[in-house]
């Protein structure tokens, strides 16, 4: 008896279906840089806690150069403050985590860095470029500020900006070299600024270029 005729199956295909896409690599491989570079250059965090350094501000424009100065020198290390609190504060909050980890994850695979071709099919309908954009944006207005994630963000960082301006303010920064600090920013601050905007640029643009 003929055995059955076996159809050919191209693993290769179905691998880059299904798969992360290279945008998708990259935008990881340039975050990861991004942030091992930033933590190589931060500060000590002995420097940044030394109680000797602290003296209350003569006046409110001393207290506004020192945060300038302090900020200027530490500013990886605030902004991994930042961060921690943005963390602690969601990882107390576990239904805002996930349902804002959710709502990046759609952004990302639905949207951003999903190839254009096949097209998106959800409950057994098909989604324009268009219709997906507009449902991720209602959906991103209604997590923000109708659910607890725009409370939980707003209040973490208000008490990580309270953190970091009462310490820059009374930490003295007579002490500190800042001649190197003239320079551009590097590490987290160029991640925070124009770095990431190049960054998810150059990501998202083959995605964007193939769906044109």
């Amino acid at each position: 008896m003929a055995s059955p005729a076996v159809l050919p199956i191209n693993n290769t295909d179905t691998a880059q279906q299904i798969g992360p896409t290279p945008a998708f690599h990259s935008f990881i491989n340039h975050i990861s840089t991004t942030v091992q570079t930033g933590f190589a250059n931060r500060r000590p965090w002995s420097e940044l806690f030394d109680r000797s350094a602290f003296s209350k501000p003569e006046s409110f424009s001393d207290a506004t150069l020192r945060i300038q100065k302090n900020y200027s020198y530490f500013r990886i290390n605030y902004l991994s403050l930042l961060a921690a609190v943005l963390a602690f504060s969601l990882i107390t909050n576990p239904v805002s985590l996930l349902t804002l980890s959710a709502l990046l994850a759609a952004w990302l695979f639905l949207y951003l860095f999903r190839p254009s071709d096949p097209p998106l099919v959800l409950f057994g309908r098909q989604f324009s470029e268009r219709e997906t954009l507009g449902v991720l944006i209602v959906s991103t207005v209604a997590v923000i500020f109708v659910t607890s994630v725009g409370a939980v963000l707003v209040s973490a960082l208000m008490v990580g900006l309270g953190i970091v301006c009462t310490h820059s303010a009374f930490r003295a920064p007579e002490d500190l070299f800042l001649d190197d600090q003239e320079s551009p920013a590097t590490g987290f601050l160029s991640f925070l600024g124009g770095g990431a905007t190049n960054a998810a640029a150059i990501a998202v643009a083959p995605a964007v270029a193939a769906r044109v």
